[in-house]
């Protein structure tokens, strides 16, 4: 259970680090369309336990990242899709 633990703060550690690089480099970040810290999405992170959130880049016209959106993704959400 400890390592579980363990595992679940380094990869929060680690988007924290990537996050904050991201918002060095001037990235736009938003958590459900509104403005959020590193803090705020590692944050959000670690309270969920039911779904995730989807990452959604969006580019310049030169291919760099300008904005990142977490988008919550709840397991139970699902939809069905019929044919015909």
């Amino acid at each position: 259970m400890g390592d579980n633990r363990s595992l679940r703060n380094r990869k929060l550690q680690m988007l924290f680090a990537e996050l904050t690089d991201y918002e060095k480099k001037g990235v736009y970040i938003l958590i459900n369309g509104l403005p959020a810290s590193p803090m705020q999405i590692v944050q959000a992170h670690s309270m969920r336990e039911d779904g995730a959130y989807m990452r959604d880049y969006v580019l310049n016209e030169e291919g760099d990242i300008e904005e990142l959106d977490f988008h919550d993704v709840k397991k139970n959400d699902k939809k069905i899709i019929r044919k015909g």
